[in-house]
């Protein structure tokens, strides 16, 4: 299972299966990876407990759901308004993702918003507390890819 800190051949085959199909039943699991689904319960149930599994979600199609376009916005700002810019970026809906970077931007974010009307409205709150550079996706090559299950673990 997990020596040293390190996961066996099994318990890789396991994380890697479980990103893919998150639903799949332990009994299916523990038939392809040749163990008694009560052994893999006791497996997830010990990587959840050491935070490798962190939660379970489902994958939703945003443009389904009206959020037509991708957009990604660097935000520049000074220091005194970092905080304000977090959360703002935690209460807007339309924020996917966002991150505190280096360089010259200070915040890096993915929006997701059903026109580019609707854009111009989530550029103009974040321009209230700096400049901001936006661009829009015109195609999405990888989305969502889980994290490659290394033998080894980076030290």
């Amino acid at each position: 299972m997990i020596i040293e800190g390190e996961l066996d051949r099994i318990g890789r085959s396991i994380l890697a299966t479980l990103q893919r199909e998150g639903r799949i039943p332990f009994s299916e699991l523990g038939r392809r990876v040749g163990l008694s689904a009560p052994s893999v319960a006791e497996r997830v149930r010990r990587m959840e407990d050491l935070g490798l599994i962190t939660g379970y979600r489902a994958t939703v199609d945003r443009e389904r759901l009206g959020w037509r376009l991708t957009a990604f916005m660097r935000v520049t700002c000074p220091g005194d308004k970092y905080q304000a810019v977090r959360r703002l970026a935690l209460d807007l809906p339309e924020v996917i993702d966002c991150h505190h970077v280096t360089g010259e931007d200070c915040f890096f974010l993915k929006i997701a918003v059903s026109s580019v009307d609707h854009l111009e409205q989530v550029i103009d709150r974040f321009r209230a507390f700096g400049r901001t550079v936006s661009s829009v996706a015109l195609s999405t090559t990888v989305e969502d890819k889980p994290p490659a299950v290394p033998e080894r673990r980076n030290r």
